[in-house]
């Protein structure tokens, strides 16, 4: 009777089988089926907007005499210059100041704690309405910086876009003024992250003010100021919106980045692909930046 029993449960169990892993295949068929419509429309919108764009960028500044003309241009030798000091500058100088407001804002009076959000709304504010804002303060006479001047000092202020370096420095005082809060938020959260035992026995061993922030906070936070600085450098090169509305490249084009002056040449001066090699001119700098940042962000042995 057992062996009976067994035969038939053996039976049982092989018409079971092909159902089983004829469900499982069903299964397994379904959700490739719901990944696959889930990731084709993310890579079409990745296709259409990054993918393409950048490759006709490419073909569109393909031809060597595009980058021949730019050489010769003294127009584009000048917007190289002001590109690696709107840069440099502003993105050094940016991530310094919010490096160092991060830790006074971790002070616990209140009054500091209730100037945060004020600090923070000239990042709140949109792009645009932002510097236009600061264009129109600078405008002269009738701007709102000159105005004081004259009112509360007596003295005529200048006249910011008609000198090359005035303007300059209003764009990346502009650019600086706009995106420091957002990096100084990121710099307080990483430090508030850091334990207080941490800071504790660095006061044991003497470690304080300076000292502290030295042996401590930076090695924290080195590694976490590095990747910042490489996202902000990327987006930088590429920042259009800050030239374009505060300096709008006065005088003359004279205070153009890379990225204004592919749109003049592209729009103004009709020349679409002279437009786009202005724009990819910065790859043979801008990609050994980034292998070199990212490099050294892998040789970091503290990390917070």
């Amino acid at each position: 009777m057992s062996s009976v029993r067994q035969v038939l449960a053996a039976g049982l169990d092989a018409l079971n089988r092909p159902r089983r892993s004829a469900w499982r295949r069903n299964r397994h068929g379904s959700e490739l089926a719901w990944a696959i419509a889930f990731v084709v429309p993310y890579a079409a919108v990745f296709f259409a907007f990054v993918v393409y764009p950048v490759a006709y960028a490419l073909w569109m500044a393909r031809d060597p005499a595009l980058y021949r003309d730019l050489i010769a241009s003294p127009l584009y030798a000048q917007t190289v210059i002001n590109t690696a000091l709107f840069v440099g500058l502003g993105v050094n100088v940016k991530m310094f100041l919010a490096l160092m407001l991060s830790g006074f804002f971790m002070r616990r009076r209140w009054w500091v704690k209730a100037t945060l959000p004020v600090f923070m709304l000239p990042w709140a504010l949109p792009a645009i309405p932002a510097f236009v804002s600061f264009h129109w303060m600078l405008i002269g006479e009738e701007g709102l910086v000159d105005g004081l001047l004259s009112a509360l000092f007596g003295i005529q202020g200048p006249l910011w876009f008609n000198d090359r370096g005035l303007a300059l420095g209003s764009n990346i005082v502009a650019y600086i003024w706009k995106w420091m809060p957002f990096w100084t938020l990121t710099f307080y959260a990483a430090r508030t992250a850091i334990p207080h035992e941490i800071y504790e026995a660095a006061a044991v061993d003497g470690a304080t003010g300076s000292r502290r922030f030295t042996h401590v906070v930076l090695p924290l936070l080195g590694n976490l100021y590095l990747v910042c600085t490489l996202l902000s450098t990327l987006w930088t090169i590429g920042d259009f919106t800050t030239v374009s509305l505060v300096s709008e490249g006065a005088p003359a084009y004279s205070t153009d980045v890379l990225a204004t002056l592919g749109f003049h040449y592209a729009f103004d001066a009709a020349r679409p692909s002279l437009g786009v090699a202005a724009v990819m001119s910065a790859l043979p700098v801008l990609i050994p930046i980034v292998i070199i940042l990212m490099c050294a962000l892998q040789t970091r042995e503290v990390q917070l």
